[in-house]
């Protein structure tokens, strides 16, 4: 495993992810479906670094059959984090932001792996525990996707 300190990132702080009402009590758990960072088997917790990051990440997510969903709150010390805000970090990473910002339900739907699966292979293999991805909806907003997390030597996610 490669190991590179220009990449790493420190992430501590308030973080925020919308859930439907009734997986109120497995939101720890992370993402019940693929995403844009994984398979729908690959644990992933998705959170922003807002309410409006929240709502702008819905926008492309919202379920029709959820009449609203819940904001919950949540504590993070994130450590071994990829910014994909920062350019030099994407090149010292090898990570093209088109790979990262690329549709992806599409692909998925009709069986095909999206370019964005390649940049959480690629961050996993030098040691990322997680991403800063940019909002796509919103620029300025950020959100915080951790691959691993509540183990020991992993980052720490606790529902405040």
């Amino acid at each position: 495993m490669e190991h590179s300190d220009e990449i790493w990132s420190r992430v501590s702080g308030s973080f925020y992810r919308a859930v439907d009402p009734r997986y109120e009590s497995t939101a720890l758990a992370g993402s019940r479906a693929a995403g844009r960072y994984s398979h729908a088997s690959q644990p992933t917790l998705y959170l922003s670094s807002s309410p409006e990051g929240v709502e702008a990440a819905i926008i492309a997510h919202t379920d029709s059959s959820v009449a609203e969903l819940l904001l919950l709150e949540f504590h993070v010390e994130a450590h071994d984090i990829v910014d994909l805000r920062d350019p030099l970090v994407r090149h010292a990473a090898g990570v093209d932001i088109a790979d990262a910002a690329a549709p992806w339900q599409n692909a998925v739907r009709s069986g095909d792996e999206p370019p964005s699966w390649r940049v959480r292979q690629r961050l996993e293999e030098l040691g990322a525990r997680g991403l800063i991805d940019p909002s796509r909806k919103r620029p300025g907003l950020w959100h915080l996707t951790l691959f691993h997390w509540n183990t020991p030597g992993m980052p720490r996610v606790e529902l405040t």
